[in-house]
């Protein structure tokens, strides 16, 4: 399983990472972050599809063609975590060594976006606080990685429970009534 796990959980975390590093580069470069969270998640879940065949292959090559729900969770799990810490270091590298001005010109775009939308004085001055209080905790590393990792791990999360739940199975007989 430890085999299965890291090899699948790297694989899954560089494509994240680079794909993130890209994006997030060329959306500094260009002073607009506009649409790249489609782009963002759309990555985290190609990433995260490599849990399918890292599943599928430990239940078929080392389990007999068996599995748990909570064995199949448990590496689907473990490959998000990887994943999702990979793409948080490469997170932190390019946050404080290329883009350590990223919080200014994020909130910058969101509050000028508040103030474009037609929302009320009241309702752009609640957005202004919160993009404030985001940029509060993006003052510490620790807020920095806590920010980064509700970004990906509830994703890696939602894909491991669907893995777990299509793959699972009891027993071989399991396989012989689907074929039938």
């Amino acid at each position: 399983m430890k085999k299965t796990v890291i090899k699948f959980g790297l694989m899954s975390g560089l494509f994240v990472s680079v794909w993130m590093a890209i994006s997030m580069g060329l959306c500094h470069n260009s002073g607009s972050y506009e649409g790249n969270m489609i782009v963002g998640f759309s990555s985290m879940i190609i990433a995260f599809s490599l849990m399918f065949p890292a599943v599928k292959s430990y239940r078929d090559k080392y389990n007999g063609g068996v599995i748990s729900f909570g064995k199949a969770f448990t590496i689907a799990f473990l490959i998000a975590l990887i994943s999702s810490s990979m793409y948080v270091a490469t997170w932190l590298v390019d946050y404080y060594f290329f883009m350590p001005d990223f919080m200014e010109k994020f909130s910058a775009q969101l509050i000028t976006k508040a103030q474009h939308s037609g929302k009320s004085a009241a309702e752009i001055a609640e957005k202004i606080k919160d993009v404030n209080s985001m940029k509060k905790v993006y003052d510490s590393i620790f807020g920095v990685i806590f920010y980064t990792y509700r970004e990906i791990l509830p994703v890696g999360i939602i894909v491991a429970l669907i893995t777990a739940l299509i793959l699972k199975r009891r027993t071989n007989s399991d396989q012989d009534l689907v074929a039938q």
